[in-house]
């Protein structure tokens, strides 16, 4: 298996009314979309979620971070 080697591409989202940048490799937006989409979400309110989520963590990782984890750990859920 192949792994796509890309460097993180930034993109915009809104969380609570702001907008924010966020960079992500590319497998890393692809597999947020299917989430999202799986949840039936837009993608912006899935970022939001994992948002309040990371904050109430004792120690809060950064929102890309947040992000990879909450992926790969939906992942190991399934």
């Amino acid at each position: 298996m192949t792994f796509p080697f890309h460097p993180p591409v930034k993109r915009s989202v809104e969380i609570a009314g702001h907008k924010t940048s966020i960079s992500l490799e590319p497998l890393f937006w692809d597999m947020l979309r299917q989430a999202a989409e799986a949840e039936g979400v837009p993608i912006n309110a899935l970022v939001a979620r994992i948002d309040v989520e990371r904050m109430a963590a004792e120690v809060p990782p950064g929102l890309a971070g947040a992000i990879r984890l909450w992926l790969v750990s939906n992942l190991t859920e399934k």
